[in-house]
């Protein structure tokens, strides 16, 4: 059976080894207007205006986005979104699974067969236009990236996902690790 072509992005599964699993998500500012859509589950980075942003393919990865909250500029109440979609409010919140030891899972972009063997290799993301529907993320793994050499992601292994788990065919969701970790990383932005 072939696996599915349905990426979402960076979905936290659990952190790596014996500690604690509290699933927390830590609260970082968004730029009023910001003209960046931010889709659920889409990787985020740091700004050196102290905010946080999309991320993109290359370079040090915050973690993923969770949604977000803020007070409606029109009608002054207190919104709940699972995006980033622009808006002129001074209090967005972002809501950001950015533990530096949380595992996540996402789909490779491979066409051809996946081996074993990617498992504990590196590679990018690459963003895709996320879903207008339901504003989910479409970044997958970057399989074209895949090497040795350092990378955004780490891959630990093949997720357990039924519909997603067959080496050997396309579309495979690995579980990950962010390798270029913005809290990992001893230099400011």
């Amino acid at each position: 059976m072939a696996n599915k072509n349905a990426p979402f992005g960076l979905k936290p599964i659990g952190k790596v080894g014996q500690n604690r699993d509290n699933q927390g998500l830590s609260e970082y500012s968004i730029s009023a207007n910001d003209s960046t859509t931010i889709y659920f589950q889409d990787p985020v980075k740091m700004t050196a205006a102290g905010t946080i942003d999309q991320g993109a393919a290359g370079g040090n990865i915050l973690g993923s986005l969770n949604g977000v909250f803020y007070t409606d500029p029109t009608t002054k109440k207190p919104t709940w979104a699972n995006h980033y979609a622009q808006v002129n409010a001074s209090d967005i919140v972002a809501f950001v699974a950015d533990d530096p030891y949380e595992r996540f899972e996402i789909q490779s972009n491979n066409t051809a067969a996946s081996e074993q063997t990617d498992v504990f290799n590196n590679a990018d993301i690459a963003l895709g236009a996320g879903d207008s529907a339901n504003y989910v993320s479409k970044a997958v793994l970057n399989n074209a990236t895949l090497s040795t050499n350092s990378a955004q992601l780490k891959i630990i292994g093949v997720s357990k996902d039924p519909d997603n788990d067959e080496i050997g065919s396309a579309n495979v969701n690995f579980v990950v690790m962010i390798n270029e970790h913005n809290l990992k990383v001893t230099t400011g932005i």
